[in-house]
């Protein structure tokens, strides 16, 4: 008998070896699932998936409806920054802390970081309670600051020192009551690096805003670096810290920052994750010039055992087309004749355009751009049609006399057409006499404005 009730308790004592992290959405989505990654630096790692059910809940004696969620995870699951991702665009996922306990967590998902709230999981509710605390004490810092600066008559010097008094205090009691937890690097590096004076002059406030931006933070803490804290940090400091109105001037800030930033990230792996992060930023912005930078002084001096050869590939393809690139070469076959771009001797400028007999705004521009053309002997078009086939396209290429028509098949895959990063049609460029992109107009009436001008 005492053997059996050993037995008993221990497979109910293996029964219980795991944790469970629980969710519930204040707001109903149009999907029912979420997806639980882990961070790893720049990156995220699938852990597993579920499904949202529906519940209710009473509040003050009336029923709300809800929506619930809950993962099982065995006790050999890591310590680290996991997250909640619940939509394909827009505001999609939440963060929380996993250090070997239950979480259990409400939020709103149009706002998660902003609303969540923990009610089982220490570190996440100490976390939580830390910056709504230095939140509060850094606005008021924030603000007297401000006043300082607009009006130099005031003087704010007492309650500035005093702000900053408890700022520094409640950091030292939250790294004192977290000093063996797995969230204090978060609390030892989310705090600001205030100066120990109120400034009164704006320049020497965010000069010393910027310049102080990392001091708190440890980029070789492992903590840090599998999270997406140090990402965060890093964007903010790129996109947001260092910005001007002066698009000159804003590319020679962001080479600054970024260069700033990887002095300080020596892990190799998450160098080559946040570097292939940024670029991804970069290509959203259509900043041609901060990816080459990018691959050229970062990407291609990390060793070549853990570069990415496809991410590589693929992303460089979007520099072979940028204005002072030589255009990518191609042949073509026109009257039993063979052409060469690059061989092209015509005219003091050209215009490439890809286009399509499938695409009504092409049919409509097309003909406008071959009546704008006329007359300008100095201008020489050729016309790259992505086709399934040359029906169509035999047809209309005769009503446009006086260009070079190529025909490109296999449409969206056409090898050409991909090395050009074709993804909308029509797409123009504007070469010179060396076959060198000077300009790459979205509209028609940018391409008009543009040659009017050569």
């Amino acid at each position: 008998m005492k053997k059996i009730i050993l037995l008993i308790l221990f497979i109910s004592s293996f029964a219980q070896a795991q944790f469970s992290v629980n969710g519930t959405l204040t707001k109903s989505l149009d999907t029912d699932w979420v997806i639980l990654y882990k961070i790893e630096g720049a990156t995220q790692q699938f852990v597993q998936n579920t499904t949202i059910k529906k519940d209710t809940l009473l509040i003050e004696g009336k029923k709300k409806a809800i929506n619930i969620f809950k993962f099982e995870l065995p006790t050999t699951t890591k310590a680290g920054t996991y997250r909640i991702s619940y939509r394909t665009s827009g505001i999609s996922f939440v963060d929380f802390i996993f250090n070997k306990e239950d979480v259990s967590f409400t939020f709103h998902p149009d706002y998660p970081q902003q609303a969540i709230l923990f009610s089982k999981s220490k570190e996440n509710i100490i976390y939580k309670n830390y910056l709504k605390d230095i939140s509060k004490q850094q606005q008021k810092l924030d603000s007297l600051q401000i006043k300082a600066i607009k009006n130099l008559k005031i003087d704010l010097k007492k309650a500035y020192n005093t702000t900053l008094k408890k700022i520094n205090s409640i950091q030292e009691k939250y790294l004192e009551s977290t000093k063996n937890m797995y969230v204090y690097p978060f609390i030892k590096a989310s705090l600001r690096a205030n100066s120990t004076e109120i400034k009164t002059n704006l320049q020497d406030y965010l000069y010393a805003v910027k310049n102080t931006f990392f001091d708190h933070i440890e980029f070789s803490n492992e903590t840090l670096i599998n999270s997406s804290f140090l990402v965060d940090k890093i964007t903010d400091y790129i996109f947001y810290m260092n910005y001007s109105e002066n698009a000159e001037t804003q590319q020679k800030l962001y080479k600054t920052a970024v260069e700033n930033v990887f002095i300080k990230v020596k892990n190799i792996v998450f160098k080559k994750n946040m570097i292939e992060f940024l670029i991804g930023q970069f290509e959203e912005a259509n900043n041609l010039e901060m990816i080459d930078v990018l691959f050229e002084n970062y990407y291609n001096t990390l060793p070549k055992s853990i570069q990415n050869d496809k991410f590589k590939t693929e992303k460089l393809k979007l520099l072979a087309t940028t204005i002072g690139s030589i255009a990518p070469d191609f042949s073509w076959i026109e009257n039993d004749k063979e052409f060469q771009l690059s061989a092209l001797d015509e005219a003091k400028n050209y215009v490439l355009v890809f286009w399509s007999t499938g695409c009504s705004h092409c049919l409509k521009e097309i003909p406008e751009l071959h009546s704008f053309l006329q007359g300008k002997k100095d201008i020489k078009v050729i016309a790259f049609a992505m086709e399934r086939n040359d029906l169509d396209w035999g047809k209309i290429k005769i009503t446009l006399p006086n260009w070079h028509h190529v025909l490109g098949l296999n449409k969206w895959n056409n090898k050409t057409a991909r090395i050009y990063n074709i993804n909308t049609t029509p797409t123009y460029f504007v070469l010179n006499s060396n076959k060198k992109i000077i300009a790459n107009p979205i509209a028609l009436k940018d391409l008009e404005t543009i040659i009017k001008q050569l």
